[in-house]
């Protein structure tokens, strides 16, 4: 009797699993998105030179006027004012703010969004590398506009004896303000653009919470107000950290409560961000 040969299946071959998505990939495409439009380069670019241009121009107006300025105006003059004013910091949010919130609702717009998140379903890893290149290049462009307009400005005060240097007190921390204006406006942008979705809201939105309502903020005798107040990024750095010796008043923000806005609102912005694309349908 012959024993019957027992039947084995064949083996399936079932193609190797696909390594995960890294990180420094995502980073490099993000990257890439965002020096492809020469508008981005164009508005940071030019954005920078206003910005150094402004302050030499300011700079000089106080050289020529300096012999005219009374005695009192003398001892109150604070020299980083000519480099970095409230003007050029209310455009810098502005201009940040926009750059952001385009980064993300221009993919929306064109729908190149869903593109990318069908090749990466993974949409927190996306924007949390999105999140990442706008902070580095703002932080880099805030950077070069605080420096900037310092190094001009001062070079050119320095011709009547009023210029300052970076080892003069108070100096340090207000460059390093100036430039956290910029990575932290953007970061706001970048995260009420992925809510809104709309350009001219996003854009409308981020310059009226960043910029034109805490303009009119004023220190009140009722500190529940100020401490409301206390958690805007202008109104902390208008009252505080834009000040060599800032002013110990009831009414106004702390230098550590200062720094703890800048410290949370690109923080939960940047969360805000990832939780918007993340739940919500493209």
């Amino acid at each position: 009797m012959t024993a019957q040969t027992p039947q084995v299946a064949p083996v399936r071959r079932y193609p190797a699993a696909e390594p995960g998505v890294r990180f420094r990939d995502l980073f490099a495409a993000e990257w890439l998105k965002l020096w492809s439009l020469r508008s981005t380069r164009y508005v940071l670019g030019l954005g920078a030179l206003l910005f150094i241009g402004l302050a030499a121009q300011k700079s000089l107006s106080t050289y020529q006027e300096w012999p005219n300025f009374r005695p009192a105006e003398k001892a109150h003059f604070d020299p980083m004012t000519e480099a970095f004013s409230g003007v050029t910091a209310a455009l810098l949010m502005i201009g940040a703010g926009c750059v952001g919130a385009l980064a993300i609702v221009g993919e929306y717009a064109t729908g190149s969004v869903r593109t990318t998140m069908t090749a990466v379903p993974a949409r927190h890893l996306v924007m949390t590398a999105k999140v990442t290149v706008v902070a580095v290049v703002m932080l880099g462009v805030g950077a070069v506009v605080s420096l900037g307009t310092f190094t001009v400005s001062q070079a050119i005060l320095s011709g009547r004896g009023i210029g300052l240097t970076l080892g003069d007190p108070g100096v340090a921390h207000v460059l390093v303000a100036n430039a956290l204006l910029a990575p932290v406006s953007a970061l706001a942008g970048l995260g009420l653009g992925a809510l809104l979705r709309h350009t001219a809201a996003s854009v409308v939105t981020c310059s009226a919470v960043l910029v034109v309502v805490p303009t009119f903020f004023k220190p009140t005798v009722h500190q529940w107000v100020n401490d409301l107040y206390a958690m805007s990024p202008h109104y902390v750095w208008r009252t505080c950290l834009a000040m060599r010796d800032p002013r110990d008043l009831p009414g106004l923000p702390t230098t550590t409560g200062a720094w703890t806005v800048f410290a949370l609102w690109p923080l939960a912005t940047a969360a805000l961000a990832v939780l918007a694309v993340r739940r919500r349908d493209l």
